[in-house]
């Protein structure tokens, strides 16, 4: 089957991408606007350069059409905090992709833990293996689209201890959790690849 995307709707290529695009990793997005501490989960996230060191993030819009809070809240503070996200924090975190309003915080709403790490940086949930803190660096501009795509820089990580298997080396290991179509997985089995002759 060749699929023609200038023929399909866009709820048709979210459907095919989310199923194919995998597995994507979930960034657990903290923002703070006016008091209010805002949590949400988004599956359209990478890495996308070490140097500087950024990562994507695509932010929709709410039911009604208007800003999601994420978004408003990086486009007037020009900061966030993301974690990855572990099986323990599934419920929270699928929990936490429920739309409010924005004068509701998840943190209250669904009992998030959280605890202030970086001064001048919104809070990391408490028990993620990794944070990273960050300032808004770029806005995509996708002609046409809803979704909002922002570069974000990492200025500062936090590792959780116990995931640092070798500090020398900076070897990180912890089993995180992906989205793959409308389902949450685990990575599973680790496989080495050959050496190269």
């Amino acid at each position: 089957m060749l699929i023609d995307y200038k023929d399909t709707k866009f709820q048709e290529n979210y459907k095919l991408m989310a199923q194919t695009i995998i597995p994507r990793p979930i960034a657990w997005v903290i923002t703070q606007n006016n008091g209010i501490t805002n949590i949400a989960p988004f599956s359209y996230f990478m890495g996308l350069s070490s140097n500087p060191p950024t990562m994507i993030i695509s932010v929709g819009h709410k039911s009604d059409g208007s800003e999601k809070d994420t978004l408003k809240n990086i486009r007037e503070t020009k900061k966030c905090t993301i974690c990855m996200v572990k099986p323990e924090h599934l419920e929270l975190m699928h929990y936490s992709s429920k739309e409010l309003t924005a004068d509701l915080s998840e943190e209250k709403e669904f009992h998030i833990p959280t605890k202030e790490v970086v001064e001048d940086f919104p809070p990391m949930i408490e028990g993620v293996p990794s944070a990273f803190f960050c300032e808004f660096y770029q806005e995509v501009d996708l002609r046409g689209s809803a979704t909002i795509p922002l570069i974000i820089e990492i200025k500062h990580q936090y590792i959780a201890d116990e995931n640092i298997s070798d500090k020398e080396r900076l070897t990180i290991d912890f089993e995180p959790l992906a989205r793959v179509g409308k389902s949450y997985a685990l990575l599973g089995e680790e496989i080495n690849p050959p050496k190269i002759p």
